[in-house]
């Protein structure tokens, strides 16, 4: 039964098991202002960040919501503290300290701009996802509203780039040395296409403060990973028992976790080099290897998966042949098409993501990690297909998994489920035409160029896609299980 609320007056009455912040809180001044306080950041970021204050003090974070004051309201009466579930097969508890301030920039908006101005801030790190930066391709959409807004009242910005340059202003007018800005989104070449975005914006308001910020401010890339599934009831519910306090946002990820930094900073940083970061200049060499290891064999678990009736990516790995399929898939398929950097183990690294998909605490359905298909198809298998073919080595077994999302559409249309994905109506034209003949249908798909591109003028690629797909056709146990014993 819960005795009360988590705060900083009640942080010594937890019970021994609950790992707690292993500083002095009061000692820690704020380095850091964070864009975008979801759950994300408050499960991979600020974690880091609370084992960089244990070495250095200087580094705390004030994080700010731009539009919603619910994480302000839920965690500033817990004085920023809030509960870490890790769902390993022993879930284990830590409360978080690294938030010394939390603010609402809707309603808090004098109270932002002047910690953005703090001569003690000296990275600003963004969580607000890929729509929060106001791009059109890879440049700023200059007819976005809030862009729109912003670059007419620069002083009262609502987005993320307004928010970043009405800060950088005002250091450069006292004269102060400028933050870091670091984005922590899955957006690729992020602190690029970050950058451009901000001196697209501050060349419109002020040409000189453009140029400064292009001479002084870092915008390094970064790549980071953890699943982190959504808050819930049953997880408040679960802390309040095991805190004996209620905490009103506690959040939950899986024990795996990375985060890739570019070392590119213009005014210090934290240590992050002690506490897990990994520090490199190849950041394109970890987005690759992700999105192939990683996405890659996620999306062939749900298209095969989900044609053997299976539910869930834990589910799918104790089927013995999916796990041997997609162990097999990720090490003799897809690591030879890899490049990697130095410093990322490939062996360890796909030990890692085979463990996190076992993971049976993390309910992964595969109908979710399905959606979206005629996007993800592209990046996540058709570059590594293209690869493994141009080196001459067998593409049997990727070009199963691409058989099998036609399978998945072709099913979901014929019994009328609708799709999730952009090009919905298109694909469930073609799913209802489908007849099961190999050759047809593989052929109504492979003419989608905006999918496939020119996968279809490679006849050796368009043979094992329609062998996977007649064989997924006859029975998907025994195609799955021929793969993963070839």
């Amino acid at each position: 039964m819960s005795q009360g609320r988590l705060s900083e007056a009640t942080l010594t009455t937890l019970p021994s098991a609950i790992a707690r912040p292993a500083f002095d809180r009061a000692a820690t001044r704020i380095g850091i202002v964070h864009l975008g306080a979801g759950a994300f950041h408050r499960a991979h970021q600020a974690v880091y960040f609370d084992d960089a204050l244990a070495l250095d003090p200087d580094w705390a974070v004030c994080a700010v919501s731009l539009r919603s004051p619910d994480v302000r309201d839920a965690l500033r009466p817990q004085d920023g503290l809030y509960t870490l579930a890790i769902l390993g097969q022993t879930p284990q508890l830590r409360v978080i300290g690294a938030l010394r301030e939390v603010l609402c920039a809707r309603d808090e908006a004098a109270a932002v701009l002047a910690r953005l101005a703090d001569p003690a801030v000296r990275l600003v790190t963004l969580t607000v996802t890929e729509k929060g930066y106001c791009l059109a391709g890879d440049g700023l959409d200059l007819s976005h509203p809030d862009i729109v807004h912003d670059l007419a009242t620069p002083d009262a910005p609502v987005s993320a780039i307004g928010h970043v340059v009405a800060g950088l202003a005002r250091r450069r007018a006292a004269g102060l040395a400028p933050y870091t800005v670091l984005s922590c989104d899955n957006l690729a070449d992020n602190g690029v296409r970050l950058r451009r975005a901000v001196l697209a914006f501050a060349e419109r308001i002020d040409p000189a403060l453009a140029a400064w910020i292009d001479a002084e401010v870092a915008f390094p890339r970064s790549m980071v990973d953890s699943i982190t599934p959504a808050t819930d009831d049953a997880l408040r519910t679960r802390v309040a028992d095991a805190l004996g306090l209620d905490d009103a946002w506690p959040v939950q990820r899986e024990p795996y976790t990375q985060w890739v930094v570019e070392d590119c900073f213009c005014n210090g940083r934290p240590p992050l080099d002690q506490v897990g970061v990994i520090l490199s200049d190849d950041i394109a060499g970890f987005d690759r290897a992700k999105l192939r290891l990683l996405n890659g064999p996620h999306s062939a678990l749900a298209y095969l998966g989900l044609l053997r009736g299976i539910e869930t990516v834990a589910d799918a790995m104790r089927h013995p042949g999916l796990a041997a399929f997609v162990a097999r898939l990720m090490r003799e398929d897809i690591a030879p098409t890899l490049s990697v950097p130095a410093a990322l183990d490939l062996d360890a690294y796909i030990d890692a993501i085979l463990a996190r998909f076992r993971n049976p605490a993390i309910a992964h359905r595969l109908a979710q990690v399905a959606w979206d298909g005629s996007q993800k198809l592209p990046v996540r298998l058709l570059g590594t297909l293209r690869d493994a073919q141009a080196a001459g080595r067998s593409i049997d077994r990727l070009c199963l998994p691409i058989a099998a999302w036609m399978h998945f559409v072709r099913r979901q249309a014929q019994a009328g489920v609708a799709l999730v994905d952009p090009m919905a109506d298109t694909l469930a034209k073609i799913g209802q035409e489908a007849t099961g003949d190999a050759q047809g249908d593989v052929a109504r798909f492979l003419a989608l160029r905006e999918v496939f591109a020119d996968v279809a003028e490679a006849p050796t690629i368009v043979d094992a896609i329609e062998r996977g797909y007649a064989a997924l056709y006859q029975r998907a146990e025994t195609a799955i299980e021929s793969e993963a014993a070839r």
